[in-house]
């Protein structure tokens, strides 16, 4: 058997063991690509507060606001944390989010996700999102684990996509040209006398697979990040120059007493997160609160977000939780390149490294990949009914000869 048929088989054999896993992947990845684009104009009227002169006017407290809003919400969990944007004329996003560690899946184990949008100068809610039950983060999860619980359903849907990425590596290999004459063929459809929707879609496959596939690799890799700590390792690893250890923070620990915190220590921290960041679109903060998934708190780190679009350029500070000290500020641009290609290996995953382009792209990908597992499937079906037609006209030859 030659290595073209070998390679044949064993890409038809990756296709059909995976195709359902993948072409659900694909279209949940298509499907929340633009996300962020979508609920900015469906939640538009809740993300700019309009509250009039506020450059007059000075923002609540924090945890006056945290009151306010358990006053008007009535939820009987407490805020995990808050999103704070930089241009004030936007709400403040106050997030519920509790975890049931026992739940095996999606709406077990998400006890409640809430994100209400605040007026920072009256504390007022302006709408409250169940973002549990929203249309975004179920399709999320469907990509992420088939709503299965995450520290095994991750692996349901990573090994296909692993298996995914040899068959577009098995795929480039048959659709390459032995020579130019047929590289012609190759790039594009030659449909002008081809009216068998067979051949259309053998042509559909093997050139939209083409086209999209460096560009699935990386997606696809970038995917099975997520799924696979070994891919982290090796990612980390490669862009760093070698370093096998990620760096550690954890020596930075609160030490002021508990005494020492009051209602404003986590305002203090606001203001210092935003005297060294002016320019940032916004920063996160954890709350602090007791949580059913029962984290500890060994100090305050808070998340700042440079850019509106993306989450790969960012910073990190950590302060005493008690007292609002600084103890340490982790710089994007003090990142070593294994840091910062981790840190934007969500960007590249869903496709907004680069912004809507690359959003589009990513897009078009995802639709041409969710493709291909039908469009094979179709080649494979065909070829099988074919076979099976040959074979039926061979026996019936056969008897009439024998007769």
């Amino acid at each position: 058997m030659s290595f073209k048929k070998t390679i044949g088989k064993l890409h038809l054999w990756l296709g059909l063991s995976t195709g359902i896993i993948v072409f659900i992947v694909s279209i949940t990845g298509a499907m929340y690509v633009f996300k962020e684009e979508i609920q900015g104009i469906i939640r538009k009227g809740y993300i700019y507060h309009k509250e009039p002169n506020i450059s007059h006017k000075h923002t609540l407290p924090i945890r006056k606001m945290e009151a306010l809003v358990n006053q008007q919400t009535h939820e009987k969990y407490p805020l995990h944390w808050v999103e704070i944007p930089l241009n004030k004329a936007q709400s403040y996003k106050f997030v519920y989010h509790e975890s049931n560690k026992k739940g095996w899946h999606y709406f077990d184990r998400l006890v409640i996700y809430k994100t209400a949008y605040v007026n920072p100068f009256t504390g007022k809610v302006l709408a409250v999102f169940d973002e549990k039950n929203g249309f975004f983060n179920i399709v999320k999860f469907i990509h992420w684990s088939l709503l299965l619980r995450n520290d095994w359903g991750k692996y349901i849907v990573g090994i296909p996509v692993l298996i995914f990425i040899v068959s577009l590596i098995s795929g480039i290999i048959l659709w390459w040209p032995k020579n130019k004459s047929a590289a012609k063929q190759r790039f594009w459809f030659s449909w002008k006398n081809v009216k068998n929707w067979r051949r259309k879609n053998y042509d559909l496959h093997n050139v939209l697979g083409f086209y999209a596939s460096f560009f699935a690799l990386i997606i696809a890799m970038t995917g099975i990040f997520y799924s696979f700590f070994a891919v982290k390792a090796l990612i980390y690893f490669t862009f760093s120059g070698g370093q096998t250890k990620y760096p550690d923070f954890s020596n930075y620990k609160t030490s002021a007493p508990i005494e020492q915190r009051s209602a404003q220590t986590i305002d203090r921290i606001s203001q210092q997160v935003e005297q060294r960041f002016p320019h940032a679109y916004g920063y996160r903060i954890d709350l602090g609160q007791e949580h059913l998934d029962d984290h500890k708190h060994e100090s305050l780190s808070v998340f700042v977000k440079e850019l509106s679009y993306s989450y790969h350029k960012n910073h990190n500070l950590i302060f005493d939780e008690n007292s609002g000290k600084l103890l340490y500020v982790h710089k994007h641009q003090d990142k070593n390149l294994g840091e910062k290609a981790i840190a934007a290996n969500y960007d590249v995953h869903v496709g907004s490294i680069f912004g809507i382009w690359s959003k589009i792209l990513a897009f078009v990908v995802s639709l041409i990949s969710a493709s291909l597992p039908v469009s094979g499937f179709l080649i494979w079906w065909g070829r099988r009914k074919k076979k099976n037609v040959t074979s039926s006209k061979k026996q019936i030859l056969t008897e009439t000869v024998t007769h």
